[in-house]
């Protein structure tokens, strides 16, 4: 098994280049299409990656892929499945692509949000609103005696 490359984006200038030794692959029997070879073929993998204790990121991308993966973590290992292929080999490279394409992702530093303000036209709907309810609650009440 060769190394996993991530090509460069935001959060990763120079790309990053997992060890192959670092990756855990693990192979079962898949469902789904491959006929009567499906019940004796392991086609469906597991590739796993443990983000806390790999050399590949450093302390910034870490923390950021961490933070947001972390309803798909154990513990600080990812993993991901691929079976919609036939063959062993297709969802090997299916799995190594869905991995690199989730830490990508993960590592690019968060968009900044750009202030914004509501439109004349709300604006002007809301007021309109707060005055149509302030009318209503008037038509309501005992008419005062001057």
């Amino acid at each position: 098994m060769a190394d996993l490359h991530i090509p460069s984006g935001p959060g990763a200038p120079d790309g990053i280049i997992v060890p192959s030794h670092e990756l855990v692959e693990q192979f079962s029997r898949a469902s789904g299409p491959g006929g009567q070879g499906v019940n004796t073929t392991d086609s469906r993998v597991q590739l796993s990656l443990d983000l806390g204790a790999t050399s590949a990121l450093n302390p910034v991308q870490r923390s950021r892929i961490l933070d947001r993966l972390a309803n798909r973590l154990t513990g600080t290992i990812i993993t991901v499945t691929a079976s919609e292929h036939r063959s062993q080999r297709h969802n090997r490279e299916a799995a190594r692509l869905r991995l690199a394409t989730l830490i990508r992702d993960a590592v690019a530093p968060p968009l900044p949000r750009r202030p914004t303000r509501p439109s004349r036209g709300s604006v002007r709907r809301r007021l309109e609103g707060k005055k149509h309810r302030a009318q209503i609650k008037e038509n309501r009440r005992r008419p005062r005696d001057y």
